[in-house]
């Protein structure tokens, strides 16, 4: 090859670099050229990741994009145009995750908790006859209540065996019959029974774990704190509102009583308050009404009407509110993971046509809602969509969640039912 020619392939080459160059290391650092708005920008991503199940089909505006991995189930697809994206996580057999996602030049935008539920969860029913069931606070003890030959009857009760105890019947309180009133665990293995019988009211305890279960008269059991319109337990510590108004924290021994109240709360005659005390917040209930005490200024102050319950989230993060027809959360720390929220800053999360009859968590991400007739499932992440998830129709469903388990049980017309595991 002669020199002139070596030159001008030289010359060639060397301008095709210095024009090359630049866009390489411009697509290296993640710019691109926008067509549609006709612009250079650098471009973002979407992380996916799913609790439950693994192994998840991701898809982008409607195209298969990717599968989460085995380990982690989580994927991220990368060098997307700042815009909004549609993306459906899913799985045969499950419900599909939906949301709408913004990408921002930079920015990863995150879905990192997405549950896909099963289609048409199966109920096996358990047992038929039961007037009533409760649980231990840990839940690792069942009782139920069932009528035989017009005598009813408590039996502890294995769920997951299908195997029943039989503790006590209404004869052996009283030969001519008793009232089951109320009956709550005092421990994991004590309850405390209230009866009615020989026109009077009477309380009983009962050891079920004794063979045969010891059952023993009791004394009515006397409040905690007198004159305490409302005391609740958090962290070794009784927190207790008296009849003037003040807050007080006091501990086991009741004989320490600091007020920590600087004004006293307006008590309204013939009205019910209940305390709500978590570890980064108190609140006090007045009816339907909300007061957020405020550790500073050492007073109540109204935070929201038209309540019905405030329930606090398994990580103690957040509380979820609600009235007949809406669900609020509140963040009790900052949430410094997408979608974002500071400390104290409330969420509407819906609104809905039927009246609500609870709502308790499935875990941190996720409610389990209760209507007149229907179970409903809701994500907590209100970006776009809310995705929920109705799980079973039912009129005037008692439902029990074992958190340990991850089954619901059913309780429709005396028959119980278990659901298979919601998540795994």
């Amino acid at each position: 090859m002669e020199k002139k020619t070596r030159r001008v392939l030289f010359f060639i080459f060397f301008l095709i670099f210095i024009l090359v160059a630049p866009i390489l290391t411009l697509y290296v650092q993640g710019y691109r050229f926008d067509f549609e708005n006709k612009r250079l920008t650098q471009t973002g991503g979407i992380f996916i990741k799913t609790i439950n199940p693994k192994q998840v089909e991701v898809y982008l505006d409607g195209k298969l994009s990717k599968k989460t991995d085995f380990f982690f189930s989580s994927t991220l697809i990368e060098n997307l145009l700042p815009k909004n994206y549609n993306i459906k996580v899913q799985k045969q057999d499950y419900y599909t995750w939906e949301k709408n996602l913004e990408v921002k030049e930079k920015q990863v935008a995150e879905a990192r908790s997405i549950v896909l539920l099963p289609k048409d969860p199966e109920f096996q029913l358990l047992t038929t006859g039961v007037e009533n069931i409760w649980f231990s606070e840990d839940k690792s003890k069942t009782i139920i209540k069932e009528r035989e030959k017009d005598i009813w009857t408590l039996k502890l009760y294995n769920l997951e065996k299908n195997v029943k105890s039989q503790l006590i019947k209404e004869t052996d309180i009283y030969k001519t019959g008793a009232d089951l009133i109320d009956l709550q665990f005092t421990n994991n293995d004590k309850l405390m029974l209230q009866v009615g019988g020989k026109e009077q009211i009477s309380y009983f305890e009962l050891e079920i774990d004794r063979i045969p279960p010891l059952l023993t008269k009791a004394k009515a059991p006397q409040p905690l704190i007198k004159d305490a319109l409302s005391y609740e337990s958090s962290n070794g510590a009784i927190y207790y509102l008296d009849s003037s108004g003040d807050l007080y924290k006091t501990d086991t021994s009741l004989t320490n009583n600091e007020k920590i109240t600087s004004q006293a709360f307006d008590i309204r005659q013939e009205t019910k308050y209940k305390l709500y005390v978590f570890e980064k917040a108190i609140f006090l209930q007045e009816g339907k009404t909300i007061y957020l005490f405020d550790q500073e200024k050492e007073i109540f102050e109204k935070f929201s009407e038209n309540i019905n319950y405030i329930k606090i989230s398994p990580d103690k993060r957040k509380l979820v509110y609600f009235s007949d027809s809406e669900v609020k959360i509140l963040f009790l720390e900052e949430q410094n993971f997408q979608p974002r929220f500071n400390k104290g800053e409330n969420m509407f999360l819906m609104r809905l046509s039927k009246s609500i009859n609870d709502i308790f968590w499935l875990n941190t991400d996720y409610l389990i809602l209760i209507t007149s007739n229907v179970l409903k499932i809701v994500e907590i992440d209100n970006r776009d969509r809310v995705n929920i998830v109705d799980i079973v129709t039912v009129e005037n469903p008692e439902i029990f969640l074992n958190r340990k388990t991850k089954k619901l049980y059913l309780l429709d017309r005396g028959n119980l039912f278990v659901s298979e595991k919601i998540i795994i």
